[in-house]
């Protein structure tokens, strides 16, 4: 039969107590348990016998004196083992200064800035404007383009908005954009679907 360790006690003495008397004044018995000085000093401790660590661990209350606010913000901070926290995905990122970064690969590039410097670089460069107007992103199909030409179009002609002044400049902008996007396309026929063709090849 296996013999068990027995367990040590819940109670027993601090192996690390000084050896000094308990230091609840007027008693004898030695200091073997110790117990916090305060809050602000947690590491500062009295030692005390078993009977008096058991009075003080009773009344002691961390919390006493501080505001609502104060408990409130201590909750926080220990929620988090006092540590400083960011929000998800965040992780001290405003202390990066990624334009400091020589990151020729882009490995630290955030998701959305090297989508949008790619997107940037492919789309070409006299249909960059054009295509901010139409809200499009590069690559995109002729069929896209008439699509949402439509739609800008309804939206901003004059008399859908009362003969507005604003709204026929709006149109007129439009209608540029659109023109500079559909001769783009429509120059050389495999061009409309240049971009995801490629990626569709090479997937």
């Amino acid at each position: 039969m296996t013999r068990r360790t027995p367990r040590t006690r819940a109670y027993a003495p601090d192996p690390d107590a000084p050896g000094q008397p308990c230091d609840c004044p007027g008693c004898p018995l030695p200091g073997e348990y110790r117990a916090p000085k305060s809050r602000d000093s947690l590491n500062a401790y009295w030692w005390f016998c078993l009977d008096h660590v058991r009075e003080y661990n009773a009344s002691w209350d961390f919390y006493k004196g501080m505001t609502p606010g104060q408990i409130e913000a201590q909750t926080r901070a220990d929620t988090q083992w006092q540590r400083p926290t960011w929000p998800l995905g965040r992780l001290g990122a405003r202390f990066l200064n990624e334009d400091a970064l020589r990151d020729p690969l882009e490995a630290m590039a955030t998701g959305r800035r090297r989508s949008a410097e790619r997107a940037a670089q492919a789309t070409p460069t006299g249909l960059r404007e054009p295509l901010t107007t139409l809200g499009l992103d590069w690559p995109v199909t002729l069929d896209v383009v008439k699509s949402r030409y439509k739609e800008l179009a309804k939206r901003n002609h004059p008399d859908a908005n009362g003969g507005d002044r604003a709204a026929e400049e709006r149109l007129k902008t439009i209608n540029l954009a659109y023109a500079a996007v559909r001769t783009h396309l429509t120059a050389d026929p495999h061009r409309s679907d240049h971009g995801a063709e490629t990626g569709a090849a090479a997937g």
